[in-house]
């Protein structure tokens, strides 16, 4: 199992393309990438909505992913129902205001 690479940062909130530069690896929920900040709770949902639209990632990427994910879900009071990456994309996300 993967281990998580998250740590809550201070920037919270909409981000520029400068802010977003300035983010550690740390801060997003694919490091390597540095796709998906989440910086808050807004970010983790949009994190987990658009977590099986990220391209040219590996299934250890999404572990890692997935584990970051639930870090800052936690860390943010989010609610997730998933166990694992592999069910995100198939069905509504818990407390997701992105429906479409």
């Amino acid at each position: 199992m993967s281990q998580t690479t998250w740590k809550p940062h201070a920037q919270h909130g909409e981000l520029s393309s400068k802010d977003r530069d300035h983010l550690p690896e740390n801060a997003f929920a694919f490091p390597k990438q540095r796709k998906e900040p989440m910086t808050d709770a807004s970010h983790v949902r949009n994190a987990l909505a658009r977590f099986d639209q990220v391209d040219d990632v590996s299934d250890v990427d999404r572990d890692i992913a997935f584990e970051n994910i639930k870090a800052a879900a936690k860390h943010f009071g989010v609610e997730m129902t998933e166990t694992s990456w592999k069910e995100l994309g198939k069905k509504s996300h818990a407390n997701s205001s992105s429906h479409k």
